[in-house]
């Protein structure tokens, strides 16, 4: 492949341009390539550097001595298709890159079939696994991370809007399930007071718990269990990724209004009032606290601010002093029981209490099937436990058994617990939802995600949390379609001194070859953005073309490019390509791509478009397409 002489520079250009020599390996020949370069506006002088040419195979002469900044060797390389693939294989290998990225089947490969048992039971039961080593040191920790995590589970069962018993056992069974089943060692399993909160609130729209609790509870005990034969169909169907699609930001957004949310939820205790809406929306809540301001309790406003700010000061503490995570971890424990002996004393004057109750026993029942259409349309003790110290899961058992121990003997002492307290240890958990500090972070870095995070934190806060979380999946799946019907392109200079080529908008310093216009694509090229690959490239041309005529240089006669970062092309996209080259030839315009990468190459060799550009048209870098590029039309 020998190359065609670049266009003369133009001799009244010189003012402000540096040159640039480029000597091109070719069958162990060396063509020197001198042309001018724009220089960059007051740029620091550069320390000159030596680039020595490539090295000669043994018994061969060597092709050229060394050269220095003013020259560069280029050695032409072939691009390279990748090994062919039949269409079983290639979709069988896309398919595991999709579904089994992580590969979970490695560790059976080449075991015996007794092996491959044992490594299955560790699979499927993890406490195989780590038991056989458990030790009394171990057990040691996990009880006291256990009962740390026990004194929280137990005020927050009266978060569930349940019956009593019921929400004990929520925290008492699936700790001991997980035990069995789970893998990780810090998890702490049980309901959340905010996701159990939406939940009831969710439900209260539709059926009434003081005049139908029974199917109420008929209509928790299905929710509840549509939501874990979803959660198991996603992880065995290893659609987990689906949950990608909710950025960072948005879910910042949502976590923020939904924590706000359920704080309002908790006026109705910390104020005492009894008669309280059952909406979820913020102007809905702020309307029924003022309209029932004479309901208000100075008694229990007093003990709820009290405790509040005992609770608040104890979460700062431990987050100042991880080494103190007890304290906030003990706090909602202690001020259950302190609350309560006050409440007791004062014989409840003013304060309304819980009224729990000793455990009955319950049968779940899904006899009501005429509510599963609209069942079916629609946070954290794990750090606690972590900063407890757990070794294993046996943290989840000693929980467990804490709940047990308080269900069946410890109930009765309960009784007078203020409902205030209880309001109070929910405001404190999910406070920490409200992120203001990641709220500023996304404004500082990325505008668009700030947009997404406020408009989902609005939209649970002034509509609904449904609402809010439509709007939240709304968007972000609008700013991916952004960036896949947008894509970032780029002008890229040769930056001094090296052979690379980057982006002129990042490296000031990166200098414009006359005649060339190095593109390069940030993305993917798909049909939902091969015609803006088209229009964009035909703009940069244009402005390029305009500014080489206010400087008197010469237009552009090649445009390069840069496909390193396309990651994956279509049909579309190779048509979009061919479409690009053709309007451009009526123009004396070449097109040439650079530095492809495999699938994109296979792609564009087994279509008819590879032909048309042929192996001269594609190039292993940038530096080898400046270099050895065609040109056909003289200026």
């Amino acid at each position: 492949m020998a190359p065609l002489p670049l266009p003369p520079p133009n001799p009244s250009s010189n003012q402000g341009a540096s040159s640039l020599s480029i000597a091109m390996v070719v069958n162990n020949k060396v063509d020197s390539l001198s042309y001018d370069v724009e220089a960059p506006p007051a740029q620091a002088p550069m320390t000159p550097a030596v680039v020595s040419a490539p090295p000669t195979p043994r018994g061969e002469a060597a092709a050229a001595p060394a050269m220095t900044t003013t020259a560069a060797a280029v050695e032409l390389h072939k691009v390279s298709v990748p090994e062919r693939r039949s269409t079983a294989k290639a979709l069988r290998q896309r398919l595991a890159e999709v579904f089994f990225p992580d590969d979970p089947l490695h560790q059976f490969k080449n075991q015996s079939s007794a092996r491959r048992l044992v490594l299955a039971l560790q699979y499927f039961f993890p406490i195989f696994h780590w038991g056989s080593d458990y030790s009394l040191r171990l057990l040691r920790s996990d009880v006291v991370s256990g009962l740390t995590i026990a004194s929280l589970a137990i005020p927050q069962a009266r978060t569930r809007n349940l019956i009593t018993h019921t929400r004990h056992y929520s925290s008492f069974v699936p700790p001991l399930i997980y035990s069995l089943l789970g893998s990780s060692r810090d998890l702490a399993v049980g309901p959340v007071s905010i996701a159990s909160l939406v939940m009831g609130s969710m439900l209260r729209q539709a059926v009434s718990p003081d005049q139908e609790p029974i199917l109420y509870l008929q209509l928790a005990f299905t929710s509840t269990f549509f939501a874990g034969v979803f959660q198991a169909s996603l992880g065995f169907l290893r659609l987990g990724f689906i949950v990608d699609f909710l950025s960072k930001a948005t879910l910042t957004g949502f976590m923020g209004g939904a924590a706000i949310i359920v704080s309002l939820q908790q006026l109705k205790g910390l104020l005492g009032i009894i008669h309280f809406t059952s909406q979820m929306g913020f102007v809905q809540v702020m309307h029924s606290v003022i309209k029932h301001h004479d309901e208000w309790s100075w008694q229990t406003i007093l003990m709820g601010v009290a405790f509040l700010a005992v609770l608040l000061t104890t979460r700062h503490i431990s987050a100042r002093n991880p080494k103190l995570f007890w304290v906030s971890a003990a706090a909602p424990l202690t001020s259950v029981i302190i609350s309560t002996i006050i409440s007791f004393v004062s014989k409840a004057h003013g304060i309304s209490v819980v009224n729990w109750r000793s455990p009955q026993g319950i049968e779940p029942s899904f006899s009501e099937y005429a509510d599963l259409q609209w069942l079916l349309r629609s946070f954290s003790r794990s750090a606690v436990n972590y900063s407890a110290g757990c070794k294993t899961a046996v943290s989840n058992i000693v929980m467990a058994s804490a709940v047990l121990v308080t269900l069946l003997f410890l109930m009765p002492l309960f009784h007078y617990t203020p409902n205030v307290i209880l309001s109070a240890i929910i405001i404190t958990a999910v406070i920490g939802l409200i992120d203001v500090r990641g709220a500023a972070r996304l404004w500082k870095v990325d505008k668009l995600d700030f947009l997404a995070c406020m408009a989902a934190f609005l939209g649970v806060l002034l509509v609904s949390v449904q609402m809010g979380l439509a709007i939240a999946v709304s968007i972000s799946l609008f700013k991916i379609l952004l960036q896949v019907t947008r894509p970032n392109m780029v002008v890229k200079g040769v930056v001094p001194g090296t052979a690379s080529y980057r982006s002129m908008a990042q490296y000031r310093e990166a200098m414009r070859v006359p005649s060339f216009l190095v593109v390069g694509v940030e993305s993917a090229i798909y049909f939902a953005n091969s015609m803006y690959l088209g229009e964009r490239i035909m703009r940069f041309l244009r402005e390029e073309d305009e500014r080489a005529a206010k400087c008197n240089q010469c237009p552009v006669r090649c445009i390069i490019l840069d496909m390193s970062a396309v990651a994956a092309i279509d049909t579309s996209g190779l048509d979009a390509l061919a479409e690009l080259k053709k309007v451009l030839e009526k123009r004396n315009i070449e097109l040439v791509l650079a530095n492809p990468v495999g699938s994109v190459t296979e792609r564009l060799y087994n279509s008819v478009v590879g032909k048309t550009f042929g192996s001269d048209r594609v190039f292993f870098s940038v530096a080898e397409a400046v270099a050895a590029a065609p040109h056909k039309t003289q200026p």
